[in-house]
């Protein structure tokens, strides 16, 4: 792009920012995520950021938004089946309200091999939605404090708005007091 100035003619190319952006929003992973989206409300959008939402913190400076209003999507290992909880940014998943309400013995974090690979996203950019294999989604009542939610959209770098009353519907998860 060439801007003609009182002093001559500069020369400049577009950011590279630009172009990583575009990127992201062709990812395989994003691409899934939006494709869910949109099949439940088509006015739902996948913003990409230029900087990293991979934590809560992140992405609510990022967004410039609470850190509760963030979504973290944890997968975890509950005996011999893997379920997805949907924690407040600011808030910490109960492993032992876990174990109590759903009645198992053994409740973990599941490790990262797991997470790509029943979910098909990387941690950080795991959604509450598009995921490879069914599971249990269970969304902790925290997350009704805020009107505006945001989620992972497949990669660190994208997320998504929604609402509390939608992300419940969208997920199919059941809402708990599953936080510490």
């Amino acid at each position: 792009m060439q801007i003609l100035h009182n002093y001559g003619i500069y020369e400049f190319k577009l950011p590279s920012i630009l172009s990583c952006i575009m990127t992201l929003l062709t990812k395989e992973s994003v691409k899934r995520a939006e494709k869910f989206l949109k099949e439940y409300d088509s006015n739902i959008k996948v913003i990409s950021l230029d900087t990293s939402a991979r934590t809560a913190k992140e992405a609510a400076k990022s967004l410039k938004c609470d850190v509760g209003a963030i979504v973290k999507s944890l997968l975890l290992r509950a005996d011999k089946q893997f379920i997805l909880s949907l924690i407040s940014g600011d808030k910490k998943a109960s492993l032992n309200k876990l174990k109590k309400i759903l009645n198992i013995q053994y409740i973990e974090m599941a490790k990262a091999d797991d997470v790509k690979e029943i979910t098909g996203y990387t941690i950080g950019g795991v959604s509450p939605v598009g995921h490879l294999k069914k599971i249990d989604i269970y969304i902790d009542n925290n997350l009704n404090r805020f009107n505006d939610l945001y989620a992972a959209a497949g990669h660190p770098n994208c997320v998504f708005k929604i609402d509390f009353k939608n992300l419940v519907q969208i997920t199919k998860g059941s809402i708990l007091d599953i936080t510490e």
